[in-house]
């Protein structure tokens, strides 16, 4: 009888088992919903099974249904917190994670090693060292790799080393973590030092070379690499597939799938990727029918291909036939329409999910955004129970491209948390409309808030600094980015080239390309513009021909900068050849831009006949550039026929620009044309055309003071008006003033 019972039970023991080990298998591969069956028809749960249960909920974005089952633990164990306090992290709900770890029980190395992950991944480094240094017992080297990689991962190098030296026992984790310091952060030529006295490497080691080479772009390097590996694994094998599809080289991807001994999943998955990343949809379904087995991974994968290229009949097609429900591809779908605009249809998609997650949620927030439908993105946000910082981020960012920055401020003062993408999000959203001067106190703001500006801050700020030619402000923040460790980084180096060149200090421009290791088309286009900008022909023309000699090939807007300076420098000769160069040499067909520049080249040297016949005989409609080029060239040389043609052109691209108009009326006056002025006078007052205040703006003790010319806030107003006017006084009897007659109709 004992027997009897005893053998029942082992077999109870062993479903028991064998069914906790499908829920793992199903959380892994996405299929939620059938791990949830299995957990809840379950006879008989231990707490395997709920830590088991928890872990699928967490890593699948279902948080809330994970800490839902873990208060209804009738037991738990150092793994049930462990596994929520991971499942908070791997949803980046940190706070919700440190309020957890100061509940628990009792705590083991690993619990102290998510912690210091957790606040290492939030930025939070200095939370993270104290409790570090909280830690009871400091001879288990898992938490120092924890806190060496935190500090490598937030470009701490110097930091993570000092803290490397002092460990007593180093494991190879300990050295790997150090490694993928220097090779996480692009500095290939220390992690390739560091690899060659590391005293023992595993496959891992070498991985980290290998991606870092990727990383930096530096192809070649990376499969001379791939073929040292003694033996490289299917890690290797996907990274180096991954860095042949990532630079286009989808034949080299193909081949070394083909020449893989073993192939798993992750494999055929990343092949797939490769082919819809490079729009080679066929290809990628070919390859998706020959899978000899299928995970969630695949199925999203093809399906969001199909969205990218716009084929979303057979991206639903694709999802009717998955054989298990899964958010991941639902939330692709949803994805695909979203992108091809067809918001209507991915509502309805949303609406039949039975339970969606946050990132659910997000997607078709961020369809709205992105169709500026923001009542219905805000009204969505409200109904989110559960939202994450991506949730705020995203309404921030969709009033930001709508124009309404009110709008997207309050949303970021709702906000309890902010982290760096918030904050530029806020910034690039005032540079974007404009209110540059906004965007550099925002700048100011975040430093104070405690957070540390990164790429996309810095490239804000400058691009603001830029538009002010707010010299001073620029320096600091050019200094600031030194000091951040962000003189590396190209998009950085880029902006500083533009904000020096706008503020007039070109030679800052030029030492700033000069100290960049690696340009690109950007950074040549940049300084060239600067040129441009600063009347420097015939350097500009120079730079030109010096990226080409340099095997550079420029792009649409290397032209733009290129004919602007020599419209500016009245360069005509050299001008005509290069437009000429860009069609017949570089197959770049010209868009609006180059005619403008072409148009002002013509009209500065006074061939207005051959500039009006360039316009008339265009491939593509003139825009408002255009016929504004010709106008203003018209004004100079006093062609009234040319002029009033122009102007009616202008009149219905641009109806209510007043410029335009004052224009033409001072032609017409200068015609001694009075009935035309006044005719002009009365049509900007019927089509309701106003004259913009103008604004300027000074720098004081690195403070920017801005003037609006009606404004009647600013307090030193009038006596600036007094000062102005005595200037202009002494301007006038000294005969500074020139002709003044371009101001007939400034007030009407």
């Amino acid at each position: 009888m004992k027997s009897s019972i005893r053998s029942i039970g082992e077999k109870g023991s062993a479903h028991v088992f064998s069914q906790n080990g499908k829920i793992t298998l199903l959380g892994k591969w996405g299929r939620i919903e059938e791990a949830a069956k299995i957990f809840y028809e379950m006879r008989h749960n231990n707490t395997v099974s709920y830590n088991s249960m928890i872990s699928a909920y967490a890593k699948n974005g279902r948080i809330n249904d994970a800490r839902q089952l873990f208060d209804k633990m009738p037991r738990r164990n150092l793994v049930s917190w462990n596994a929520m306090i991971a499942g908070y992290l791997h949803n980046d709900e940190i706070e919700k994670a440190c309020e957890l770890f100061g509940k628990m029980p009792q705590r083991d190395v690993f619990s102290w090693t998510l912690m210091i992950t957790c606040y290492t991944r939030n930025g939070e480094l200095k939370k993270a060292r104290e409790v570090f240094n909280l830690l009871p017992d400091k001879s288990n080297p898992v938490c120092w790799n924890a806190m060496i990689a935190g500090y490598a991962k937030n470009n701490r190098i110097d930091d993570a080393r000092e803290l490397f030296d002092k460990m007593q026992i180093k494991n190879l984790v300990s050295w790997n973590s150090m490694l993928a310091g220097y090779t996480k952060n692009g500095k290939m030529s220390l992690g390739l030092k560091f690899f060659e006295e590391m005293t023992e490497r595993d496959v891992v080691s070498w991985n980290l070379m290998l991606d870092g080479f990727i990383e930096v772009g530096d192809l070649d390097s990376a499969w001379q690499f791939y073929q040292r590996i003694p033996n490289p694994n299917i890690v290797s094998q996907v990274t180096m597939l991954c860095g042949f599809s990532r630079n286009g080289h989808i034949a080299e991807a193909r081949r070394l799938f083909d020449q893989m001994a073993s192939k798993n999943l992750v494999s055929w998955n990343a092949m797939i990727a490769a082919y819809v990343k490079n729009c080679q949809i066929d290809e990628a379904v070919r390859l998706f029918t020959q899978m000899p087995e299928k995970n969630a991974v695949s199925w999203t994968t093809l399906i969001n291909g199909y969205g990218c290229v716009g084929k979303l009949h057979e991206a639903k097609q694709l999802l009717d036939a998955m054989p298990y429900s899964n958010i991941g591809a639902q939330t692709a779908l949803i994805s695909g329409y979203v992108q091809n605009e067809r918001i209507d249809e991915a509502r309805r998609i949303f609406n039949n999910i039975g339970t969606q997650d946050v990132v659910c949620w997000n997607t078709m927030i961020a369809g709205y955004a992105r169709c500026k439908r923001m009542d219905e993105a805000l009204n969505l946000f409200r109904q989110m129970l559960q939202k994450n910082i991506v949730s705020w981020n995203t309404m921030i960012c969709g009033y930001a491209q709508a124009g309404q920055m009110d709008k997207a401020l309050n949303i970021f003062e709702e906000m309890e948390e902010k982290n760096v993408v918030s904050w530029n999000t806020l910034i690039s959203g005032f540079s974007q409309n404009g209110l540059h001067v906004d965007a550099l106190r925002n700048f100011s703001f975040m430093s104070q808030d405690g957070n540390k500006p990164d790429q996309s801050t810095f490239v804000s700020g400058l691009s603001s600094c830029a538009n002010l030619a707010a010299l001073q402000v620029g320096m600091q923040i050019h200094q600031i980015a030194l000091k951040c460790g962000y003189m590396n980084d190209l998009f950085v180096n880029n902006a500083l080239i533009s904000m020096y060149a706008k503020c007039g200090r070109i030679l800052g421009a030029e030492n700033v390309f000069a100290d960049i290791d690696r340009v690109d088309v950007i950074s040549w286009n940049s300084l060239l513009a600067g040129y441009a900008l600063n009347g420097c022909g015939e350097e500009a023309v120079e730079l030109f021909q010096e990226m080409v000699l340099k095997g550079v090939t420029p792009d649409r807007v290397t032209f733009v900068g290129v004919l602007s300076a020599c419209s500016h420098a009245g360069l005509i000769d050299q001008g005509l050849n290069l437009f000429k160069s860009m069609t017949e040499d570089y197959n770049i067909e010209p868009l609006a831009e180059h005619y403008a520049c072409m148009v002002d080249l013509l009209g500065r040297a006074g061939r207005l006949e051959e500039a009006f016949r360039l316009v008339m005989e265009m491939k593509i409609e003139a825009n408002a550039g255009i016929w504004g080029s010709l106008l203003s060239a018209c004004r100079i040389h006093r062609h009234l026929e040319f002029g009033c043609f122009a102007a009616e052109k202008l009149s219905k691209v641009e109806p209510y620009e007043a410029s335009n108009y004052v224009l033409l009326s001072n032609l017409h006056a200068e015609a001694r044309r009075w009935d035309e002025v006044e005719r002009i006078r009365m049509l900007m007052r019927k089509t309701g055309a106003e004259k913009q205040p103008g604004c300027s703006w000074i720098e004081d003790n690195n403070q920017l003071h801005v003037f609006l010319s009606d404004d009647g806030v600013e307090p030193q107003l009038p006596g600036v008006g007094n000062t102005l006017m005595t200037l202009t006084a002494h301007m006038k009897t000294s005969s500074y003033m020139s002709d003044i007659k371009n101001s007939l109709i400034a007030h009407p």
